[in-house]
C-alpha cells in the first residue's frame, strides 16, 4: 500500500510568530546596547547633577518665574525646592538630550538593522509589515518612557534628600502634599513622552528610507534646532502652531502654577498626536512598499 502524505498546512504568516515574543525580543535587542545604557545612565543623573550644583549657588532674590520665562527660570525656581528640581531637569533636557535618546531609538530600530542587514531576516518572516513596523514604534516608545521615568525618580529622590518633604510648593506660593506633587510630575512626564513619541515617529519615518542611523540622528536634531530658531522669529507667528517644538520650554511650567493651566499643554499634546500619526504612516508606506 503506498502511503498518502499530506502537505503540510500552509503558513498564514501573521499569526506565526505571537506578538508578545516579538515585543520582549525587540525590548532585550533595545537594552542589550551599550549606547542605549549609557544614555539613560546619563539623563539619570542630570537631576542629581542640577540639585547637587543648585547647593553651591545661592538663591537670589525674586529668581521665580512664572511660565513664561522658560527653563533658565525654572532652573532659578528650582532652588531649595523638591517639586520644580526633577521638572526643570526634564525641560533642560528636552532640548536636546531627551530628543537624541528618541533619535537614536528610532535610528537603530530601522536604518540600524538595515546597515547590519538584520532587518531584511524580519522583511522575509512570516510577520506582516504593520506588526513590524507596531514593534518598532513599541521598542523607541519604551526608550522614552523609561528615559523620563529615570529623569522623574532621581529628581524626585535627590529633591526630597537635599531639600526634604516640606520644599514642596508651587510658583504660586502654595505648599503640595508629596502626593499631589507626584501627581502633577507624572502629569509633566506623561505630557513629555507624548513629545518625545512624536520625535520617534519622525525618526521611523527617515529610518525607513534609509540605512545610515547617523543620519537619522542628525536630521532629527536639525530639524529640532530649525524649529526652536523658527519659533523665536516673530515674523513666523502663523507659522508656530505647527512647529513641535513650540513651547516645550513653557508648557510644563503650567503645572507648577495654582491654580494649575491647562492650554499650553493641551496644544502641546495635540500637536504632538498630529506628528505621530504622520510620522507613523509615512513609515507604514515605505515598509509596505520595502524589499529589503
Amino acid at each position: 500500500m503506498t502511503a498518502v502524505l499530506e502537505a503540510p498546512a500552509a503558513r498564514t504568516g501573521h499569526d506565526t510568530v505571537p506578538l508578545p515574543r516579538l515585543l520582549a525580543a525587540e525590548l532585550r535587542w533595545i537594552f542589550r546596547r551599550p549606547r542605549t545604557l549609557a544614555v539613560l545612565g546619563l539623563l539619570a543623573l542630570i537631576p542629581v547633577v542640577i540639585g547637587v550644583g543648585l547647593t553651591l549657588v545661592d538663591e537670589q532674590p525674586g529668581s521665580g518665574g512664572g511660565p513664561d520665562d522658560g527653563g533658565g527660570a525654572l532652573l532659578a525656581s528650582a532652588v531649595n525646592n523638591a517639586f520644580v528640581l526633577p521638572i526643570a531637569a526634564i525641560v533642560m533636557s528636552l532640548a536636546l538630550l531627551l530628543p537624541l535618546a528618541s533619535a537614536m531609538a528610532g535610528a537603530d530600530a530601522i536604518a540600524g538593522e538595515t546597515s547590519h542587514g538584520t532587518l531584511r531576516g524580519w522583511l522575509i518572516a512570516p510577520v506582516g509589515r504593520g506588526r513590524l513596523l507596531a514593534v518598532k514604534a513599541f521598542g523607541v516608545a519604551t526608550v522614552s518612557v523609561v528615559s523620563v521615568l529615570a529623569m522623574c525618580v532621581t529628581g524626585v529622590v535627590t529633591g526630597l534628600i537635599i531639600n526634604g518633604t516640606d520644599s514642596l510648593f508651587t510658583l504660586s506660593g502654595t505648599t503640595l502634599s508629596l502626593g499631589s506633587a507626584l501627581v502633577r510630575i507624572l502629569l509633566v512626564a506623561g505630557w513629555v513622552v507624548l513629545q518625545l513619541w512624536a520625535v520617534g515617529a519622525v525618526a521611523l519615518a527617515i529610518s525607513s528610507w534609509t540605512e545610515h542611523p547617523m543620519l537619522v540622528v542628525a536630521s532629527v536634531l536639525a530639524a529640532d534646532i530649525v524649529f526652536t530658531i523658527l519659533g523665536f522669529l516673530t515674523s513666523l507667528d502663523w507659522l508656530h502652531p505647527f512647529l513641535l517644538t513650540q513651547n516645550w520650554s513653557m508648557a510644563p511650567a503650567e503645572v507648577l502654577q495654582d491654580p494649575m493651566g491647562t492650554q499650553m499643554l493641551g496644544e502641546g499634546a495635540l500637536r504632538a498626536a498630529c506628528y505621530i500619526v504622520i510620522g507613523l504612516s509615512l513609515a507604514y508606506a515605505r515598509l509596505s512598499t520595502r524589499d529589503g
